[in-house]
């Protein structure tokens, strides 16, 4: 579903020289597939993730997305494209002065869906999360597991492909954590979407990925495969991560 080709991405700092956030970098993720991207602070993990969307655009190499070069696409189709491509947010990233419906409704008004289309789509959504009470409320209301329920029902309301969760989890309890991740992974079980998920917790790969890379530096330093939420690391690097969960 998902191949990056030796991408890389550089920010200039202010002293005139180079950070490479992502160094050249090769991974594929496999159609319906749930897939981690660990490691500490600063291991270029959420730049990666938002090199799939092209929210950054890579320096070099190419993003491939259900068989689509994403960066050989014009303004227009890589719009149309980003449909297939769900995100959800650390922080919700909700409209304050729109309801809970009015919010998972976004993204398809945007998408010149009909009303009575976008209705219908908003209702299944919410079930899906379990927020079809919630429906009225605005983002005040609720809690912040509620919350990101609302971001998840919003990322899946256009049908995509994948959803990308970046730190989805980071700002929420142990207990809150656990729904959300049961709830990507019902979603992922349900409608065969393919799930990209950024963390720096080694529990929450183990809890729903079958594989995670390992990052250090902006670098792929390993691919772990996780099989009944065991975790063989080989990296001393992935040791330390289990080590700390």
């Amino acid at each position: 579903m998902i191949h990056l080709q030796n991408v890389r991405k550089r920010y200039r700092r202010p002293d005139g020289g180079w950070f490479e956030a992502v160094a050249s970098t090769s991974l594929s993720i496999g159609a319906g597939e749930i897939f981690g991207l660990i490691g500490y602070s600063g291991a270029g993990k959420s730049t990666l993730m938002r090199l799939i969307n092209l929210l950054e655009r890579p320096d070099e190499g190419s993003v491939i997305v259900d068989t689509q070069d994403l960066t050989g696409l014009s303004a227009r189709e890589l719009r149309r494209a980003r449909q297939n491509i769900g995100m959800v947010f650390q922080q919700f990233n909700l409209l304050a002065n729109r309801t809970v419906a009015g919010n998972v409704a976004f993204p398809l008004e945007i998408a010149g869906w009909s009303k009575g289309d976008i209705e219908k789509r908003v209702a299944e959504c919410l079930e899906v999360v379990g927020l079809t009470d919630r429906a009225g409320h605005y983002p005040a209301q609720l809690s912040g597991g509620q919350k990101q329920r609302v971001g998840i029902a919003r990322a899946l309301a256009p049908n995509p492909k994948v959803i990308l969760a970046d730190e989805a989890t980071s700002a929420l309890d142990p207990k809150t954590t656990q729904s959300i991740l049961d709830c990507l992974q019902d979603i992922n079980r349900r409608f065969g979407v393919t799930v990209v998920v950024v963390t720096h917790e080694m529990n929450v790969v183990r809890s729903i990925c079958q594989r995670a890379a390992v990052l250090d530096a902006g670098r792929v330093v390993e691919v772990l495969d996780i099989v009944d939420g065991r975790i063989e690391a080989e990296s001393e690097l992935a040791r330390s991560l289990l080590e700390a969960a």
